[in-house]
């Protein structure tokens, strides 16, 4: 059991490793002004599209405020966006509605060189190698009446989110050249997850996500998370760490679904993680297939109940076997990291964890924080053990030594 000091210097540690691995403000902005530029062509006077009031929004880990730097250093962030259109021709069927957004695209020179390969559901822009990050645009459909149940959604927190969902487009469904009626497409619901996520990460009313002035979400932009989102991607982090380059690496929304099911609005990072791990397996379901004869692990999409985020584990059995490996990994290590006493050690057992490089970040940036600090003589190192607190109201504390995170203090320099 961690001592509330114990506690306390670990959240330290773990909240700048965090801001470490997480997306820096500039690749933020330059995601956001790159799908902006893409959602003005396709919506423009111009275009073809224009009559169905295309609109471009982010999705997944970007949107959600849990997304982390590739741990190479010229490895790519992976936007995923939306492409929103608002009715279509009678006659589109998945395929035309698919064409007529890659066909917009196409007809701007710069997008048209950096069309990759065209995906299952979305199509691919691959940005110059000094961006370093590509963007997957998803068409979708929505009704008429979306955009007003859209705004309500995202205005206040406990809405309803079922109504959000898009009719999207996928190349391997049978129907995908031939079915007109969008009823018979695949159905997926994006930011209805969205605000689910964003109740389970919200501490008293506090939001993970805004309105901009076009009714459009927006991740924070800001080095604050919350706790939900900050233990995400240190989670991420540890996956990606253990299974860098395996295309059967555990995949990110079940991570995320299973940690926001299992959070109990814990106010500390670390109180945040230890509950995560103690629950993620027990929400892993065992239901029975009837078209099989037998039992499947079954993780619910929480906004439809019958769409398994595993449904792939059956097909690709690794694929369950990499998730369970990083599951009991992933407990035990950070078991081992909360038992471990000393700055230098537990620095040691997280460049083990996260990588050396996010880990080094985190400890020199502490280094710095620590020297603010002391000079407004409020940082102390508890005599009887050793601890780093940011309080002086110990009369056992004694002033810190300027210290650099790396086992030596200035002094000694």
């Amino acid at each position: 059991m961690l001592t509330s000091e114990e506690k306390e210097q670990f959240n330290l540690i773990l909240e700048e490793i965090g801001k470490s691995v997480d997306i820096t403000p500039i690749q933020y902005e330059a995601a956001v002004t790159s799908y902006k530029a893409v959602g003005s062509w396709l919506s423009d006077k111009t275009s073809s599209l224009a009559p169905y009031l295309p609109e471009i929004l982010p999705q997944g880990g970007f949107l959600l405020g849990t997304m982390v730097r590739p741990i190479g250093e010229n490895d790519e962030l992976d936007i995923d966006l939306v492409c929103r259109l608002t009715g279509k021709q009678q006659e589109w069927t998945q395929y035309d509605l698919k064409e007529k957004v890659g066909d917009r695209l196409k007809d701007n020179a710069k997008y048209k060189k950096m069309l990759d390969d065209e995906k299952r559901r979305c199509w691919t822009l691959q940005y110059a190698e000094s961006s370093k990050f590509h963007m997957d645009i998803l068409p979708s459909l929505v009704g008429a009446g979306y955009k007003i149940i859209f705004e309500k959604a995202f205005s206040a927190l406990g809405s309803d989110a079922s109504g959000l969902a898009i009719r999207i487009t996928d190349n391997e469904e049978i129907n995908y050249r031939s079915e007109k009626n969008p009823d018979y497409w695949p159905k997926s619901n994006p930011f209805g997850y969205a605000i689910w996520f964003n109740e389970r990460a919200s501490l008293a009313l506090r939001k993970a996500m805004s309105l901009n002035e076009n009714i459009q979400p927006v991740p924070a932009n800001t080095e604050e998370k919350l706790p939900l989102q900050r233990a995400i991607q240190i989670l991420k982090r540890h996956r990606d760490l253990m299974f860098d380059g395996d295309e059967n690496r555990p995949i990110s929304i079940i991570i995320t679904t299973l940690a926001a099911r299992a959070y109990k609005k814990e106010t500390s990072l670390i109180d945040t993680l230890i509950g995560i791990l103690n629950q993620m397996r027990d929400l892993i379901e065992d239901r029975f297939d009837p078209r099989t004869g037998e039992y499947i692990k079954w993780i619910p999409n929480p906004i439809n109940l019958e769409e398994n985020f595993a449904d792939k584990w059956a097909e690709t059995p690794q694929k369950k076997t990499n998730f369970y490996k990083w599951l009991d990994a992933v407990q035990r290590d950070f078991d081992i990291l909360f038992k471990t006493s000393g700055v230098p050690q537990i620095a040691e057992k997280l460049k083990e964890l996260l990588g050396e490089k996010a880990v080094t970040e985190a400890f020199s940036a502490l280094g710095k924080n620590a020297l603010a600090s002391r000079e407004k003589k409020n940082f102390f190192m508890e005599k009887e053990t050793g601890i780093l607190k940011t309080s002086i109201a110990s009369s056992t504390g004694m002033p810190v030594k300027n210290h650099n995170f790396h086992g030596q203090d200035d002094s000694a320099a």
